[in-house]
């Protein structure tokens, strides 16, 4: 039970004062880190600053209770901010909190059904093009705040807000683009002179510090937002089928980012403490963890991979110290929030610059154009582009297809048909070469037999008329319907042309889908040779 379950349950019979200090300790330090990222994304999510703690809070604790990880610190993260923003611009705050709520049942059932380890067959290319995109456009949507731009229109889109920035360009306001160099420089520097202190705090302090004292026109959080220092408290979002079938693409999306990002950052956290976590169990919590956020006003959650790291860094080894830094959270929103509004929107937009810096991996993108295959690399550019150009919906979509085709021609590539060539014996080749009786062909079939390659079958229709065909499939690890259809077609030609159609060496999956769709028993039980000198040996006979 325990190993299906939460990994609260089964690490917390062992549990001692000791670990909870530990554990004390992380949660605290995790806190403070994610006290300033968690306001920072919910601002480039376009919703309020208190919405991101919110969702640190109420997803952090649950998750952290319920997950399939020891050490998994779940919060908003930046690989939602875009996607966030496009549905409150659309759909307003209650479509954001029906599309969270029906992405956390997607990531249930999707525990449920066992399907986390399904998420490795999500392309590597795939996941670094969208990641690389996601990061620019979190840096497009940061430049007006860090230059001090004052825009005519409200864009939604990426590549609108850039055009947005080059026509409004000549605002340039040079106090905020001061605050923003100086944030930015402190976020840069800071951790090589101190890495345990967090330096988005020190840059949040001293930035505010900065304009609060000196006469600068900067605006900051409290000047363009109202800030709630309340606790979260339950929310219920309007519900119709109509608003269902809308905002359903998007929660699909908010799915499978999660499953992904979470089970990455579950998979790093094991590589640092030696454990290994249950996927499945990991995905309902997140699913939960999502539904409680969606419910108490929150955004999309999913696992940091940042605070994760953070956490098994400061001695964290149990959930206990995330549901810790989801308590404290708690209390610094409820004591400290009213202090937020002095922070200036430039030392956000630095703090998200670093983060964009951060998940943007940039040198495995560079990496990969370099070393990966041309056609990988083509997967990865267009996943990028989309990303930036239009949205995460439809790079997804394309860069899946767009693979899945590429893969189709790689293994119809794969797949072969060779004729054996009839050689007479003599004392140089009889050691050699098996004998293949005249009026006989043997065709040697390699790789998988699937759609994209059936039509190789064609090329054996075309020699149907000597005396004896024999099919040696020992390298056909399998095949479908289109194959099996194709070998059909071989078969009722080989019966008007009155020639034997013999299979050796037929593998157990090719096997049962030729039981079952009847060509055995069209062919004979015995027409299939366990190898092929028993094939030749009937042909032999035969003739």
């Amino acid at each position: 039970m325990n190993k299906q379950g939460p990994k609260l349950f089964s690490v917390i019979k062992d549990y001692n004062k000791e670990q909870f200090i530990k554990d004390l300790i992380a949660g605290i330090i995790v806190a403070i880190i994610a006290l300033p990222l968690s306001i920072a994304l919910a601002l480039a999510s376009g919703v309020t600053p208190e919405k991101g703690l919110y969702t640190a809070i109420v997803a952090g604790f649950v998750i952290s209770f319920l997950g399939g990880s020891r050490v998994q610190i779940a919060g908003p993260t930046a690989a939602f901010a875009t996607i966030v923003a496009g549905i409150v611009a659309k759909n307003g705050m209650d479509g954001l909190i029906l599309a969270t709520i029906l992405a956390g049942l997607l990531l249930i059932l999707m525990g449920l059904c066992r399907l986390g380890n399904l998420i490795r067959f999500i392309p590597y290319t795939i996941t670094t093009g969208f990641t690389t995109g996601i990061a620019v456009t979190i840096v497009i949507g940061q430049l007006k705040d860090f230059f001090g731009l004052t825009f005519q229109h409200s864009p939604v889109e990426t590549m609108e807000k850039l055009q947005e920035v080059i026509a409004c360009f000549s605002s340039f306001h040079w106090q905020a683009f001061a605050v923003g160099m100086f944030s930015l420089a402190i976020l840069i520097v800071f951790p090589k002179i101190n890495a345990r202190i967090p330096a988005s705090l020190v840059a949040v302090l001293a930035a505010s510090a900065l304009v609060a004292l000196l006469p600068m026109q900067v605006n900051t959080i409290g000047s363009l937002y109202e800030i709630s220092a309340s606790v979260p408290k339950p929310v219920f979002p309007a519900i119709s089928i109509h608003a269902v079938r809308e905002i359903l693409p998007d929660a699909f999306t908010i799915a499978i980012l999660a499953a992904i990002e979470s089970l990455l950052s579950c998979v790093v956290a094991d590589s640092m403490i030696g454990d290994r976590h249950n996927s499945n169990m990991e995905l309902i919590a997140q699913g939960a963890g999502n539904i409680c956020s969606g419910l108490f006003g929150g955004i999309p959650a999913t696992g940091a991979i940042a605070r994760t790291a953070a956490n098994v860094k400061n001695g964290g080894r149990t959930p206990v110290a995330g549901m810790i830094h989801a308590v404290m959270l708690l209390l610094i929103l409820v004591i400290l929030m009213p202090y937020a509004k002095l922070i200036p929107m430039p030392t956000i937009a630095a703090i998200l610059f670093m983060v964009a810096y951060n998940m943007s991996e940039w040198r495995k993108f560079v990496s990969l154009l370099k070393t990966a295959p041309k056609s990988d690399s083509i997967v990865l550019v267009i996943t990028f582009i989309l990303t930036v150009v239009f949205d995460l919906v439809l790079a997804i979509e394309v860069g899946i297809v767009v693979t899945a085709f590429l893969f189709m021609k790689r293994m119809a590539d794969v797949t072969k048909i060779s004729e054996w060539t009839y050689v007479e014996d003599n004392e140089s080749t009889k050691q050699k070469l098996k004998h293949v009786p005249k009026n006989t062909q043997v065709y040697e079939i390699t790789g998988p037999m699937f759609f994209a390659a059936a039509d190789k079958i064609q090329e054996v229709i075309k020699h149907s008329g000597c005396g004896i065909i024999i099919l040696r499939m020992r390298s056909v690890p399998a095949m479908d319907a289109t194959a099996l259809n194709s070998l059909t077609a071989l078969y009722e030609e080989c019966e008007k042309n009155h020639t034997r159609l013999i299979f050796s060496h037929v593998n157990p999956q090719p096997m049962s889908v030729m039981k079952k769709g009847g060509l055995e028993k069209k062919v004979g039980k015995e027409n299939f040779c366990q190898n092929i000198e028993e094939a030749l040996e009937k042909a032999q006979h035969l003739l």
